[in-house]
Formats: C-alpha cells, sequence, structure tokens
C-alpha cells in the first residue's frame, strides 16, 4: 500500500431510533479512534496486559523470543548496499545499533567476509542527542559529485517524516540546509540549489487522502512558504508529485498527479510548460534515454493496434510528443507469464518476470532503433528473483537476489549481456531446513478458477489431516506472493514441525494486472473464496483439519483473514490478524484509506455499499457465532493503516462474548516494530499463539519425501 494520512475524524455518526428519544450512535466503539487518547490508551493498556501475561510469561517464549532476536540481530546476515557515487551505502542494526548506523564502503572491500566500514551517521546517536524516538526512513543523494543527500527519519517509525540535507562529504547534516518538518511531504532534487517540495502540513495543501496536492519549485536560502508553485492537483486527487532525471544528456523534469490508486497523469516540465502524456490513466510511464516506457493495466488501442493489458510498450519520446504513435512491445503477457518489474542499467532494460510465479529475468537491448531479448544466464529455476541496476547511469552492472523458503538467501553482482553473476554475501542458515520440503499445488475456487499454492513441509509428513498448518496470503494492489527465506518463520513455525502455505489468490499480482482486477471492488469476493479455497484443498490432501489450520496477515492481508474469521470461522482453528482493515464503512475516514477507494470502493455510495459491505469483518460479527481464536496486533504509531480497526474489532467481539486477544506496541509504524527487538518480541507472541491454539507437531514418519511436487 501506498502511504498516505488523513487528519483523524473523530465525528460520530447518529442513526434515527425507533423512539422519540435521542438518536443513538451508529458505532459506540468510536472514541477507541482516539489514536492517543487516555482512555483510548488506557484501553489499550489493558488489552496489553493480558496479552502479555498470557502468552509473554508462557513457557518456552523467553527461548523463542531470544532466538528470534538473535536472527534478526545476527552480524552474519547480508548487509544490502546502495551504490552512491564511488562508495556503497548500508543501513544497519543490532545489538549495539537498535535504531541502526548508515556507513558506507567500497567495493573491493564489500567483496570480503568482514568490510570495513565508515561511519556516515549514527541514528541511535542522533536519537539520544535530540531526545528523540528517531527510525531511518532512507536517504536520496545528488549526482553528479554525490557530496548532498536529503535524509528522512520518522518518530518511532510513521510514515511522516522530517527531511534534513546531509552533506556526505563531512558526514553532517548541513546548517541553514533544506529542511522540512514532520510530514508526508515530498523533497527530491533538482539542482544544487533547487529542489522540488510538494508539501503536506495542513487542508491548503493536501489531498483528501492526506498526500501532497501541490508541487513547488524551491530556492535554496529561501522559506519554504514562498517556494514557487509549479503544479496544483485536485482535492480529491490521491497525490502529486515531480521529479527530475539527472541522465547526462536526458536531463527532463517531470509532474505526476494521482487521479487514483491505479489512475494518473503525467506531464513533461519543459520551458516552464507542462506537456501532457497522451496515455490510458490506468498506464503508468517513465523514461529512458530517449525512450518512453509504458506499463500497460488494460488493453490500449493507438496506432492502429491494440496492445495488452500487462505488456510494456516503448516509444521514441521526441517522436511520440510529435504526434507519431509507433510502439514497440517490449514484454508480452500470457494467461501465466507476467511482469513485476522494470529496472534500468546504462544500456539495457532488466525485465523480471513471473512464469507460474517463478522468477525469471530478459536483458533487453536497443540497437541502431532495434530492440533484443535474451535470458539473464545463471538463475535458479525454482524461487524468487529480484534483479536492480547497481549503477543506472555508469555501468550495466546488476545486484541479483535470489531465495526460495528454505535456502537461505544470496546477494550477487553480475553484469548485463556477460554470463552468470559473481556472487558476494549470503544469509546465514538460521534453521535446518534439511528435513523439508517445497511443492506447489492448485486449489479451485468457488468459479472454477486454478489458484496455486506454495506448500512447505516436513518430508515424509503423515498425511492424516492431524499437522498444524499456518496459511499466509495477501490478494490486492497487485503485490505478490512470493517464496522467501525467514529465519523467524524457520525457526518459530517450520523447525518445530508446522507446515507452512502461501496461496497465490486474486488480487495480487502473481498473473498481471488482470489476475488483480479480479479482486478488485465488486469482484472483491475473489480473493476471500480463493483463500477459502486453499484452506479446504489443504484439508482435503490430508495436510491438516480445520482444527488445526491458522492462518497470518497483515494490512489487506489483514483485511483478507479478518474475512476468514467472519466468513468461514469452521474452517480455522487461529487466526492472526496485523495492523488491519477491518471497518470498511470508515476506513476511508481514517488516515491512508481514502486513497483505496480504487482497491475497495466508497462505503458512501449505496451501490457500492452494497458489495463492500459483505467483506466488512467489523459489520459482520455476530453474538452467537463460534469464532476461532484471534490475535490481533497493531501500533499506535501506524500513520497509514489506523489502529482502530483493530482496536474496534476486538472490543466489539468481546463486547459479544468472544475470547481475543489484542496487541499494540506503542511505536512501529505500519511495520509494527520500530526496531529488532520489537519485531521480535511480536513475532514470538505471534507464534506462542498459534502453537497454544493448533496444538503440537508430530515428526515425520521416516523423513523421506513425502509431497507430489509440480
Amino acid at each position: 500500500m501506498k502511504p498516505t494520512f488523513l487528519p483523524l475524524l473523530l465525528v460520530t455518526t447518529l442513526i434515527a431510533t425507533n423512539t422519540a428519544a435521542a438518536a443513538k450512535p451508529e458505532d459506540p466503539n468510536l472514541w477507541l479512534e482516539n489514536v492517543t487518547g487516555k482512555k483510548a490508551l488506557d484501553w489499550v493498556k489493558a488489552r496489553n496486559k493480558q496479552s502479555q501475561g498470557e502468552l509473554a510469561s508462557s513457557s518456552g517464549f523467553k527461548e523463542l523470543n531470544g532466538r528470534l532476536l538473535k536472527i534478526l540481530e545476527n552480524k552474519a546476515k547480508i548487509p544490502y548496499v546502495t551504490k552512491i557515487g564511488g562508495y556503497y551505502y548500508n543501513f544497519w542494526q543490532d545489538a549495539d545499533h537498535t535504531r541502526g548506523i548508515w556507513r558506507r564502503t567500497s567495493l573491493d572491500e564489500y567483496r570480503k567476509d568482514s568490510p570495513a566500514w565508515e561511519l556516515v551517521l549514527d541514528v541511535d546517536a542522533l536519537g539520544r542527542d535530540e531526545k528523540e524516538s528517531w527510525v531511518w526512513e532512507g536517504a536520496e543523494a545528488l549526482p553528479p559529485d554525490y557530496t548532498r543527500c536529503l535524509v528522512s527519519l520518522s518518530r518511532g517509525g510513521a510514515d511522516a517524516a522530517v527531511a534534513r540535507e546531509f552533506d556526505l562529504s563531512t558526514r553532517s547534516f548541513v546548517k541553514d540546509g533544506f529542511t522540512l518538518p514532520e510530514s508526508k511531504s515530498g523533497l527530491t532534487w533538482i539542482s544544487r540549489d533547487l529542489a522540488y517540495m510538494s508539501p503536506a502540513f495542513d487542508s491548503t495543501t493536501m489531498t483528501t487522502s492526506g498526500y501532497p496536492r501541490v508541487v513547488k519549485e524551491w530556492m535554496r536560502g529561501t522559506p519554504y512558504s514562498s517556494a514557487t508553485t509549479v503544479y496544483e492537483g485536485k482535492l480529491e486527487d490521491v497525490s502529486v508529485g515531480a521529479s527530475h532525471d539527472h541522465t547526462p544528456g536526458f536531463e527532463r523534469d517531470w509532474i505526476s498527479r494521482g487521479i487514483t490508486f491505479y489512475s494518473n497523469e503525467t506531464f513533461l516540465r519543459q520551458g516552464g510548460k507542462l506537456i501532457k502524456i497522451d496515455k490510458p490513466d490506468d498506464a503508468e510511464v517513465r523514461s529512458w534515454h530517449e525512450w518512453l516506457l509504458f506499463t500497460l493495466r488494460t488493453d490500449w488501442a493507438v496506432g492502429g493496434r491494440t496492445w495488452p493489458a500487462g505488456a510494456l510498450l516503448a516509444a521514441n519520446l521526441e517522436d511520440f510528443l510529435a504526434g507519431k504513435r509507433e510502439l514497440s512491445m517490449l514484454f508480452k503477457p500470457t494467461e501465466r507469464n507476467s511482469m513485476t518489474g522494470v529496472s534500468t542499467t546504462k544500456n539495457t532494460l532488466l525485465i523480471s518476470e513471473l512464469d507460474n510465479v517463478r522468477g525469471k529475468v530478459e536483458v533487453v537491448r536497443c540497437t541502431d532503433g532495434k530492440w533484443s531479448s535474451t535470458p539473464m544466464a545463471g538463475l535458479p529455476e525454482f524461487g524468487s528473483i529480484d534483479v536492480s541496476a547497481v549503477d543506472d547511469r555508469d555501468s550495466d552492472d546488476y545486484w541479483l537476489v535470489t531465495t526460495d523458503f528454505l535456502t537461505p538467501t544470496t546477494l550477487a553482482i553480475g553484469k548485463a549481456g556477460e554470463g552468470a553473476a559473481e556472487k558476494l554475501k549470503h544469509t546465514p542458515a538460521y534453521f535446518d531446513a534439511s528435513r523439508h520440503e517445497v511443492a506447489q499445488y492448485e486449489a479451485v475456487s468457488k468459479d472454477g478458477t486454478h489458484i496455486p499454492y506454495f506448500l512447505v513441509a516436513p518430508k515424509g509428513l503423515k498425511l492424516d489431516g492431524s499437522s498444524p498448518t499456518l496459511l499466509n496470503g495477501y490478494g490486492g494492489f497487485e503485490v505478490s506472493q512470493l517464496p522467501y527465506y525467514s529465519g523467524v518463520i524457520g525457526s518459530g513455525w517450520l523447525e518445530r514441525g508446522g507446515v507452512f502455505a502461501v496461496a497465490n489468490i486474486r488480487g495480487g499480482g502473481e498473473f498481471g494486472p488482470k489476475w488483480h482486477q479480479a479482486g478488485v471492488k465488486e469482484n472483491r469476493h475473489h480473493c476471500y473464496e480463493d483463500f477459502i479455497a486453499v484452506g479446504e484443498d489443504l484439508v482435503r490432501r490430508g495436510v491438516t483439519n480445520p482444527k488445526k489450520l491458522g492462518c497470518i496477515g497483515g494490512s489487506n492481508g489483514g483485511l483478507l483473514v479478518g474475512n476468514m474469521v467472519t466468513q468461514r470461522p469452521d474452517l480455522f482453528g487461529a487466526v492472526v490478524c496485523q495492523a488491519p482493515l477491518l471497518d470498511m464503512k470508515r476506513y476511508h475516514k481514517l488516515l491512508a484509506g481514502a486513497s483505496w477507494m480504487g482497491e475497495y470502493g466508497n462505503p458512501d455510495d449505496p451501490k457500492e455499499w452494497a458489495f463492500i459491505k459483505g467483506f466488512s469483518p467489523y459489520q459482520n460479527l455476530h453474538q452467537n457465532t463460534h469464532y476461532p481464536r484471534t490475535l490481533f496486533t497493531s501500533s499506535t504509531r501506524d500513520d497509514r493503516v489506523h489502529p482502530g480497526h483493530a482496536r474496534k474489532m476486538v472490543a466489539r467481539m468481546k463486547e459479544q462474548g468472544h475470547d481475543v486477544l489484542y496487541y499494540e506496541n506503542i511505536e512501529g509504524g505500519h511495520a509494527g516494530a520500530a526496531d529488532n527487538k520489537q519485531q521480535a518480541f511480536m513475532s514470538a507472541l505471534e507464534f506462542t499463539f498459534l502453537w497454544k491454539q493448533l496444538g503440537p507437531a508430530h515428526p515425520a514418519a521416516d523423513g523421506k519425501t513425502g509431497l507430489e511436487k509440480r
């Protein structure tokens, strides 16, 4: 989900009663939406005390918490780097640096097992000096000399952040440099003394979604209040923004207007004028050298041809602006093959694909106006593949990250078109995976659609329906659920005999935009039917039974598993619902919610509420229904998905006599945790809860392969 922010609305909606007495509130739990109100926080503390009392004091919790913390703070984990100028920068957290340090090294040093690092910024020390709970949010450096950057820091992990200019040569903040107060504003470089600033300070500068509504050009040494307005969107837009392409010979300025979450307008700013790029509103466009690159969400009829949804197209920018519509298709989607991203090096495009949820990469070049494509060599047959440019301006080098459920993640560096990449780093083996195996299956959803899912299980698994099984999914915003190596899941669940499944349901991006659109708005029910079908398939295969089947999901995935609570309480024995949306009648009035109406619909429109109410867990609770025991988690500092969703759901379930648990971390933002210690604690709570509800696992009979693989 894109980070957005809405001013908190605490207006109580009233409905008429059948008597002549005063109206009563439709939602008596609205007071829990007051994020930091004393009454609400007292309620949170009481729920936290109950959850910690039951789970954190249980046998084995301390040991598990300690083990997970060691995994998260392991100094042998991969220190991922970003190339800025001649240095390779890494942000690092461990037991000695809980909030982290920003550091740098050379490529030669990075190749070593123990590189020598130069400290650039110590976030822990900065927080102590300024008496703030700073959390690192990133930095943007200014080419071509890369001596200045814009550093973002948030309080407690929220999306809202401060921006400060930082000198990389002196490793210090710039006195009287570019600075913005805490907000969800945008700030990006144009030149050393000029920046684009998109303020999100108040109702005069924000959209109803809380994103910036205005783009300004800001000169160094002047107050941001006097910056020159370049573009202004509409109040009901999601956001606006600006960027400057620093590529030598192709310097350009771009303005974007986010109309909805999935529609936008793009303008080339040239000579003080804005030139609108002619494209479908739901298509994404970017420039690369002399080319425009279009990514389609729906079919596009142009130039005497209809180009399919999911395609990547290229057009010469100058010719396109002159009216020509000569397009080349660089990626052609199929029913089970989709494009997941494009990274640009100096001379190539690296197109990441999914072939039945398995990763591939194509290296695409343009020579004398003709495009050619070759598969990237040396990639694993199974698992997830992430490829990105090391430096898109000066070389064809790329980073390659490969991973799967049982194989520790590997980081390699390569040069496009020059053979297999060189392995540089790998994640330690955090758990014993030798007794496990991975298989891929398909379930059949209610409408007959085949839904793939991954299953990670002990070898020789007895298919007698007795295995504790944890099902994970997301199903929204065109986000794909891919295989990944997790020491936390491996140690907390797999190594103890649990089975883990990941469902590739509609609403995600596994098979391109049509797969996503099949789970949007009035089609949302498909997401839940798909997830239910996977759960039923696990039972049908004899992997587990409803009393041993649990599910877990966060954010939009929290909405998914929240609907499992209300729609199929008979199918699950336990649910972990993290940072969820649950009250879909008011979601668009809380924090980031208004920006997601393109995904879920508008509850204020009676026609749309007619289908939204079907997947709004908060409105679908019933006192006389037996629900699976559920642990809801959230964060007070989550300024993306309002903690009121989880708070109110728990309050209503308790009012109806249901047995549920709630834990709210005071920091952490939408990620739930601000540092490794908080993350380990919350994960230990969740696994302790799941094992308590789903029961112990039995060992595999003989350790031999037992799953039929596809």
